[in-house]
């Protein structure tokens, strides 16, 4: 090591102790993964070796050996970071490498200076590693230096002053560097666009640093600078669950009698997806295939007729309509013959395996429904537009890549799809009668109880003043049978109260009423809408406030009974899928709530749950990839 760098290294140590001190203070809860940005900085710039031939016209007569100068430094940045640990970055830009050489005595005792003015432009590509995840980083990389400039100006005393250019300078440079950073956030953590100011330090040692093809010239540089870096995060950055203030805490009760049948219109939302099994690039066999035949006569409304009564078979009913979605794409085709679509097949194997799935559907539509093979285009990616598994992922990966091993359907026709469930192909209407599956149960709904209580219990006091006690309970949500309350009586008047006692130890009260019968319920009617979400958090309630606001709340009627529930796949934490599903759920009805208050309809009824990833609730199984859509849902049924 040359001596001259031993004053650098001390510098580059104490950078180093001040950085630590302040690293991983604090962590991005999510970060984007790409930055772009600026950065300047002063290069300290320390020579060594022998300079004496200057040109082809000048030799000095006294060599210069040492020096050193500060010079500007400049670039544009890119930074990449699929995770919170390793991440790449880029830098181009101006790089001042000049400086002034310790003065000499030339023969003649005559005072002489040498002073450089060179520069290069910059390329340098980086790893960049920060420990633990925190805002600290190291990094490094090489340096490809392209000279730009190679002045000089030699003094010398009673001798004419020479400014020129110096000869034999390398045209490139091929060094390295390795440095020290720091994110100081200067926005809050919940935007999508953040911003960071990163003071940093780099060193750049003297091997491969020798700017002349002559003489021992070699050069060592600190860099200490600032970038201003910014980027936008593809997902909001969802906050964690807040414990829900006793003050809030709601209370609602509602009775389902016993073998009550609704007659339901719904509005089925169809996933423009269609997904391939891994190592097959045919479509599955649960997608159903017509015959030629068979195309010719198929017509979506087949699909509408009313279904036989069930509490299970909502999952059944949906899915046959779903997995008819290829026939449904071709009778629509061929009813608007001035459509066209686009298939954008999706392979982790690469673009070329996901072109081949599209071809597959194109194949099946222009052959069976008598398509013109020019209204429909075909791509192939290596991850779908909006894919579920994200840069930096780590658990529950086979079945996030089972979501993106897929061929989405896409077109800019009105006929073909619509932005409810934010771009799903357009809805299918099926009428239905179903049971309630909570049919002859009493449900009593405590939102937030679990946080909020240590235990609630019910009290329920009937017309004559008898009082019945259920409980202990810590539940969201409990149900008691309507005949257990009951018992020989046909019909009852209930003052319902829900007593809690809050984990800081305050009492809590709230009340309700209701009417209770264990006769058979006359059959009612209903409307469903569902909406549907991708496995994307930055996608809320608000993305649908127009289909909620112009398409749902007409439809409610002054006192009608609203049942929101939602739901989610699952894959992730199991109680963070609860607080989604159930925020999703009041959104909802809040949005519904304002519109109806706006037109004069107070007096509806909301029952409005969230069962995140329950599977004795859910809509669907989990087994498939689109039964893990469908289940990322917020369901709306409208009683009339």
């Amino acid at each position: 090591m040359i001596p001259t760098n031993k004053a650098i290294h001390r510098g580059i140590i104490v950078s180093l102790m001040i950085l630590l001190a302040h690293s991983n203070t604090q962590a991005q809860t999510q970060q984007p993964t790409w930055w772009f940005g600026l950065s300047g900085a002063a290069n300290t710039n320390f020579y060594d070796g022998t300079t004496q031939r200057l040109n082809d016209n000048l030799i000095v007569p006294k060599a210069f050996h040492k020096g050193n100068g500060i010079r500007p430094y400049g670039s544009l940045l890119i930074e990449y970071r699929p995770g919170k640990v390793w991440g790449g970055l880029l830098n181009v830009g101006y790089d001042g490498r000049g400086g002034k050489f310790d003065d000499v005595i030339a023969p003649c005792d005559c005072p002489a200076t040498l002073e450089t003015n060179t520069s290069y432009l910059t390329i340098e590509p980086s790893l960049r590693f920060s420990p633990g995840g925190g805002n600290f980083y190291l990094f490094g990389g090489p340096r490809l230096g392209i000279n730009m400039q190679k002045d000089f100006a030699y003094t010398q005393l009673k001798q004419p002053n020479t400014d020129a250019e110096l000869s034999e300078m390398r045209k490139t440079i091929i060094s390295a560097q390795v440095g020290v950073g720091y994110d100081i956030p200067l926005s809050p953590s919940e935007n999508r666009t953040q911003y960071v100011l990163s003071p940093f330090v780099s060193f750049h040692p003297y091997f491969g640093q020798d700017p002349r093809n002559i003489e021992s010239w070699s050069m060592s540089t600190l860099r200490t600078g600032v970038a201003i870096k910014f980027g936008r995060s593809k997902n909001a950055i969802v906050p964690a669950p807040v414990a829900v203030p006793v003050q809030e805490i709601t209370f609602s009760v509602r009775a389902s009698q016993a073998d009550a049948q609704v007659q339901l219109s719904e509005t089925l939302p169809l996933l423009n997806y269609v997904f391939f099994d891994e190592g097959s690039t045919d479509i599955p066999s649960r997608y159903v295939s017509l015959t030629k035949e068979k195309a010719s006569s198929f017509k979506e409304e087949q699909l509408q007729q009313e279904q036989s009564t069930s509490t299970t078979g909502r999952s059944a009913r949906q899915l046959n309509v779903y997995h008819n979605i290829l026939n449904i794409l071709g009778d629509r085709l061929k009813s608007n013959p001035g459509t066209a679509i686009q298939l954008s097949g999706a392979s982790a194997q690469g673009p070329a395996e996901g072109k081949v799935f599209a071809e597959t559907i194109k194949a099946y539509i222009v052959q069976n429904f008598d398509i013109d093979e020019s209204r429909i285009a075909t791509t192939g990616r290596t991850k779908p537009v909006n894919p579920s598994e994200q840069p930096g992922g780590t658990k529950e990966l086979d079945l996030l890549r089972a979501g993106d091993r897929r061929v989405d359907i896409q077109s800019s026709s009105s006929e073909l799809l619509m932005e409810v469930g934010g771009g799903m192909m357009k809805s299918v209407q099926m009428n239905a009668a179903q049971v309630d599956p909570l049919a002859g149960q009493v449900v009593f709904n405590v939102p937030g109880a679990e946080k909020v209580f240590s235990t609630y219990h019910i009290e329920m006091t009937d017309a004559s003043g008898e009082v019945q006690n259920y409980g202990p309970f810590a539940q969201d949500q409990v149900t008691v049978p309507i005949k257990t309350i009951l018992g020989d009586q046909t019909t009852g008047d209930y003052k319902v109260v829900m007593l809690g006692t809050s984990k800081t130890g305050l009492p809590v009260r709230k009340e309700s009423t209701l009417q209770l019968s264990n006769q058979p319920a006359l059959p009612a009617t209903g409307l469903r809408y569902s909406i549907l979400f991708d496995f994307n958090k930055a996608t809320t309630i608000a993305t649908y406030q127009n289909f909620l606001t112009q398409t749902v709340a007409p439809l409610i009627n002054d006192g009608s009974t609203v049942i929101i529930h939602g739901h989610t796949d699952k894959i992730g934490d199991e109680a963070y899928n609860a607080n989604l599903s159930q925020g999703r759920a009041k959104q909802a009805q809040t949005i519904l709530e304002r519109v109806l208050g706006q037109s004069g309809k107070r007096n509806v009824k909301f029952d409005t749950n969230g069962y995140g990833e329950d599977l004795s609730r859910a809509p669907f199984d989990n087994n498939l990839p689109e039964e893990r859509f469908y289940n990322r849902t917020v369901v709306i049924d409208i009683i009339q």
